[in-house]
């Protein structure tokens, strides 16, 4: 397979404790806990007469190579290729399926020093697991939880899925439900938190349309991710071991936490914090340590001295503290509401945690909530806000989007995009619906070139943290914002799942939260994507399949002979900026097969020259060719020699960014 061979493909774009698994069925033996929303902990085994086996389970357990068993003993180089990583990688995994021993793969894999194949283990790891039993499958996703963070790194993970992803057709050969078990991979590693949920909108952006990545993506998203109670859904899937449920895990630490405040006893709180089996959930112990120090000061120095000396015996590692210290940070205004001085008194427990040590100087700098950045009274920002202004009045009177993004790039400040939506709504709520509909119209442009979902999700969470106060200006505020918010997910700058993840950071039952579930409800509704997209009485009303119809129809009446003018006009009717690289993609493809390529590359200079087509959509309509050309040459046995053709000629006329070339 080509990623696995090292080829540059999209994976390359991509680029956002001790456990035992018990091997067999059962509760735990030692009453360990898994959680929903975090990777599940599984007891060992207990043999006869209750001991608990661990190295010996009664079969034979497949031993590493002799390659593998010189790394181990330091007699071996670390592997210099993926061939060598991949022969030794393959034991590693064949022995955890038997045993269940997490921190032997984990030891193990930091052997190998190859930090840089990691990627290739997570697709190793789940393409073993797909051909095997629901056990395996379940036992794979612990793992990759439980490796998390401290050995596979967030762009190592999201790079293994895209390489499953890519290689889901050949997987389908050989495993005839790979779909629906990638799917379920996917749908759990979202849930366990260690894939964001965006990663599903980007490998989607990068997949060929008719690929069985989209298909695994699509059966992710709807019949996993959004269908109610999905992590409780995705987690039993395989007969997981969800013994107790977020709630109680958090219970139990909670009652820990109290117990050593009153006995003052750190050794058994160790012991306790230890027992609960969930390393990876440790976030949450530093998290409660500090609340409860600032809800009680005279627990304090004891709050202190516990974190500081779990941090110093490794029981929870920089990373958790760090987490667990972040968590506190995002949730400091709302804490207020209880503890008025909050925020001075978490500045203090900062302050000491770093001064000793414990805690990384540099995370002052990356713990500035969102709310932060909004009210931050640096001059940079109150300058970005007014020129952001007139950005969008003059936009408003000239409906010229490509301008608007010359502008805002003029501007250097990528940081405050957020910022820019808010200010973008916020002005197109109080004016006509026309208004509103050059803004949604506009969201969609910016989405694909400018902004990511993380932007355009901070930026609708401080429209709605805000609800209330916009509300005593524009009294249908509520309503309207609901409107847009369904309008980006129907526009899919958003996706269903991302309304969860905002609502969660808004305060329960507060004017904003009730937002998102009326902009839920709408999406929820019949026929509600026609609805939502002509609501200010604009839109195309098309579907992305009719668009598509729409795109070809133009092109094929330009190819019989019509005026160069009047496709321009077409392509400007559609009314959809945000999808033109489907134009551009359409036209290539169309002149590779029509032997046309002087007039069709007449009207992408054309549709260049007048700004009706981007940099940045022209950009990404040579990519989508370029990724789909080994289907293309199929058909078109010279498509390879074409498309090289039209790429010089597009570069000789600056049609395409500098990126493009390093794209796979």
């Amino acid at each position: 397979m080509a990623a696995e061979d090292g080829a540059m493909s999209p994976t390359r774009m991509l680029a956002e404790g001790h456990l035992r698994v018990a091997t067999g069925g059962g509760a735990p033996a030692d009453g360990g806990i898994a959680v929903r929303h975090l990777p599940h902990h599984h007891a060992a085994k207990k043999g006869v007469g209750g001991k608990i086996e661990q190295d010996n389970l009664g079969v034979a357990d497949p031993l590493p190579s002799q390659e593998f068993s010189k790394l181990v003993n330091g007699n071996n180089k670390v592997p210099g290729t993926l061939d060598d990583y991949r022969k030794l990688v393959v034991p590693v995994i064949e022995e955890y399926f038997s045993t269940g021993d997490v921190s032997l793969v984990a030891s193990e894999l930091k052997s190998l020093g190859s930090d840089q194949f990691h990627n290739y283990f997570v697709k190793k790891l789940i393409s073993m697991a797909m051909d095997r039993h629901d056990k395996e499958k379940e036992m794979a996703s612990i793992l990759l939880s439980a490796l998390y963070a401290d050995l596979l790194g967030s762009s190592k993970m999201s790079e293994g899925f895209m390489m499953l992803l890519e290689s889901a057709e050949d997987l389908s050969v050989d495993i005839p439900d790979a779909v629906d078990v990638l799917a379920v991979f996917i749908a759990r590693a979202v849930v366990d938190e260690i894939l964001p949920p965006v990663f599903l909108a980007r490998a989607r952006a990068l997949l060929p349309e008719s690929s069985k990545g989209i298909e695994v993506l699509l059966v992710a998203e709807k019949s996993y991710l959004s269908a109610p109670h999905h992590a409780e859904l995705v987690e039993r899937k395989w007969g997981g071991s969800t013994y107790f449920s977020v709630e109680e895990a958090k219970k139990r630490i909670q009652d820990i936490l109290r117990e050593y405040v009153e006995s003052g006893d750190a050794n058994e709180a160790f012991r306790c914090i230890r027992e609960l089996g969930l390393p990876f959930f440790h976030h949450e112990v530093v998290k409660r340590a500090l609340i409860l120090g600032m809800e009680n000061l005279s627990s304090q120095p004891l709050i202190l001295k516990l974190l500081k000396e779990s941090a110093a015996g490794c029981l929870i590692t920089s990373n958790q503290v760090s987490k667990g210290f972040a968590r506190v940070a995002e949730s400091v205004d709302d804490l207020s509401l209880d503890i008025p001085s909050a925020k001075t008194l978490f500045d203090k427990l900062l302050s000491a945690a770093i001064s000793e040590g414990w805690l990384d100087a540099s995370f002052t700098k990356s713990a500035a909530s969102d709310e932060d950045m909004v009210t931050a009274s640096g001059e940079k920002v109150k300058r970005f806000k007014v020129e952001s202004g007139h950005i969008i009045q003059e936009y408003f009177l000239s409906d010229d989007i490509p301008e608007l993004i010359r502008s805002l790039q003029e501007l250097s400040a990528p940081e405050y995009n957020a910022i820019f939506l808010k200010k973008l709504i916020t002005l197109a709520m109080d004016r006509k619906n026309r208004e509103k509909e050059m803004a949604s119209v506009l969201l969609s442009s910016l989405r694909l070139e400018l902004f990511s979902t993380d932007d355009i999700m901070k930026g609708f969470i401080m429209l709605l943290q805000s609800a209330e106060d916009t509300a005593l200006d524009i009294v249908d505020a509520p309503s309207e914002l609901a409107l847009f918010l369904a309008r980006a997910v129907i526009d899919e700058v958003l996706i269903p799942l991302n309304l969860d993840d905002i609502s969660i950071k808004l305060r329960p039952n507060s004017c904003g939260s009730q937002t998102v579930q009326m902009a839920s409800a709408l999406l929820a509704a019949r026929h509600s994507g026609e609805r939502i997209l002509r609501c200010w009485g604009g839109g195309t009303g098309w579907a992305v399949e009719d668009a598509k119809d729409k795109i070809s129809k133009l092109l094929e009446e330009y190819k019989t002979g019509g005026d160069l003018g009047e496709a321009c006009q077409c392509i400007r009717d559609l009314g959809m900026p945000f999808f033109n690289h489907e134009v551009v993609k359409k036209a290539l493809v169309m002149a590779m097969e029509k032997q046309n390529e002087a007039s069709i590359l007449a009207l992408l200079q054309e549709c260049f020259s007048e700004g009706l087509i981007t940099i940045n959509q022209m950009t990404n309509g040579f990519g989508r060719v370029k990724e789909g050309l080994d289907d293309l040459i199929l058909d078109i046995p010279n498509a390879q020699e074409k498309f090289g053709a039209y790429v010089e000629l597009a570069t000789g006329r600056g049609w395409l960014l500098p990126s493009f070339a390093s794209l796979p």
